[in-house]
């Protein structure tokens, strides 16, 4: 289980918890697979590597780079953000959105937590302090921020002139993409007791689809934020709390108008996107993003088995058990290769067809917290620390 790692407990709500520290102990003790042994079919090729402030250190935060137009985008939890040309690593700007404090005190830190999110002519990410900020992706300055309606953990979607941002309180909120006001709000219901993440929403036909805390995947409207269905894919059961723990904290992917999701002690679930009506389901629970491809799901499940499924019916197509516990990041798709990386800071490459491994790289001492991103034809990557690496075949 990855619970260690991503749930602290708070006297009344996790939600209430703000930059959750992660600590050792023996609590929940699991037994980490050893590192596998690789025989290498090529050897990833590092293009180059640079720094983002401090990145997110030991905090669980799932800042990652965004890509968009030649250029990669990266931020660090104290406050920096920084955009760097796709091809070279060069830095184009770099900006803080530190707010500067009193003459007597120090500048308060944003606690940067969500995004980063490359969209048109702006950079979003959001904060623990509940702030969504746009900076403009040509230059880096301030064109707004937004007072939200709880801290922002998942990254910000932008859709037909709309930025939405799920908060941790179980608070969908539209704002708008050219000066941040809010648009409308939608509360999704919110658990006493969950685990630290939220879903980010995926965008079809004029609706919004999240998943939530409470174990259901909801739909709304784009247009007003009115709700449209709600379905519950993760059913709370068993003897503690821990046991009840039943978030959806994966983003939904919808292809051919179905609507694929997954929860935390859950289930792995397709279902109508008009209706919200089940159309299959396999028992198999996950707090990270997974993605489709060539009619395969493949994603990462809470023990770290990376898993192949067919998108008709849920059959398991491949498992790969030989990173368990590893603290994996969610999986991508690179040139063919599922690719993963570890709280140790390798890099996993495995085949798509048969999940066997095929290329293992050690990259960064920190680990890995957020999962690599494809900018085109190289795979980038952000480490706990700060550093932002770039490779290519």
């Amino acid at each position: 289980m990855k619970l260690r790692r991503i749930f602290c407990v708070g006297l009344l709500s996790v939600t209430m918890l703000s930059g959750c520290s992660l600590f050792g102990g023996d609590d929940d003790a699991v037994k980490v697979s050893p590192l596998p042994q690789v025989n290498n079919q090529f050897s990833p090729n590092k293009m180059w590597s640079t720094s983002v402030g401090n990145g997110v250190g030991e905090y669980y935060s799932h800042l990652r780079p965004s890509w968009q137009d030649g250029r990669i985008y990266a931020a660090a939890r104290n406050g920096q953000v920084k955009a760097m040309d796709a091809d070279s690593g060069n830095q184009v700007w770099k900006t803080d959105v530190t707010e500067k404090a009193s003459f007597f005190s120090s500048d308060k830190s944003p606690m940067l937590s969500g995004g980063v999110t490359a969209a048109g002519a702006h950079v979003y990410v959001g904060s623990e302090n509940a702030i969504i900020y746009a900076l403009n992706s040509a230059d880096g300055t301030l064109a707004w921020k937004t007072l939200v309606a709880g801290e922002v953990l998942s990254h910000p979607v932008v859709n037909n002139g709309l930025v939405l941002v799920h908060t941790t309180n179980g608070v969908l909120q539209a704002l708008s993409e050219a000066d941040g006001s809010i648009k409308w709000t939608a509360n999704l219901g919110m658990p006493l007791l969950s685990l630290r993440g939220e879903s980010a929403p995926a965008i079809a036909h004029g609706a919004a689809v999240v998943g939530g805390d409470n174990g259901r995947v909801n739909a709304v409207l784009l247009e007003q934020g009115q709700l449209i269905w709600q379905q519950r894919i993760s059913q709370p059961s068993g003897a503690t709390e821990i046991d009840r723990l039943a978030d959806v904290d994966s983003s939904p992917v919808i292809v051919d108008n179905v609507v694929y999701a997954q929860g935390y002690n859950g289930s792995f679930t397709a279902m109508d996107l008009r209706s919200g009506q089940i159309i299959w389901k396999r028992d198999m629970g996950s707090v990270s993003d997974f993605f489709i491809d060539s009619g395969r799901v493949f994603l990462v499940d809470q023990d770290d088995k990376v898993v192949a499924l067919s998108l008709n019916g849920g059959t398991i197509l491949w498992t790969q058990n030989d990173l368990l516990h590893r603290q994996l990041t969610a999986p991508v798709l690179f040139n063919g290769y599922v690719v993963v990386g570890d709280s140790e800071g390798y890099l996993h490459w495995m085949d798509s067809a048969t999940g066997q491994f095929v290329a293992q790289n050690k990259v960064d001492s920190d680990g890995f917290l957020s999962s690599p991103i494809v900018a085109g034809d190289r795979l980038v990557i952000q480490a706990r620390g700060g550093s932002v690496y770039s490779y290519n075949r």
